[in-house]
């Protein structure tokens, strides 16, 4: 029966796996988590190499497009309770919800391959 070696210590891989996980308890805990994984990300990433830097980085930029999207979501959820009045509302409350729970399942997903990656070796 053959093991595979562990891999050398890297700096940054240990907040890599912070970040996955606090961003994978992220939906439970109203987002909340994810913005303390984003924070341990931008604070982890100086010293990190290279390996554990692609994660982080990646981890980063997943953070910052679902917050743009979930600004977008809510203005356009705004707009929608400011017209529902005239009906238009209703569809765009609609939209707002459904692009929430598609955000919501892009962001598991991303966490869950990068999680895998960081297990397996292969850098984002």
């Amino acid at each position: 029966m053959s093991t595979t070696p562990l891999p050398a210590a890297q700096p940054g891989r240990s907040s890599a796996f912070l970040v996955y996980g606090l961003y994978l308890l992220s939906i439970p805990s109203f987002a909340i988590f994810a913005l303390l994984g984003v924070i341990v990300a931008l604070a982890s990433k100086d010293g990190a190499s290279p390996f554990a830097r692609s994660h982080l980085d990646d981890q980063i930029r997943i953070w910052f497009v679902a917050f743009w999207w979930a600004i977008g979501l809510a203005i356009l959820a705004l707009v929608g309770w400011l017209t529902v009045a005239i009906l238009i509302g209703f569809v765009l409350l609609w939209i707002a919800g459904l692009g929430g729970i598609i955000l919501m399942l892009w962001f598991t997903v991303k966490s869950v391959l990068g999680l895998l990656a960081l297990m397996d070796n292969r850098p984002r």
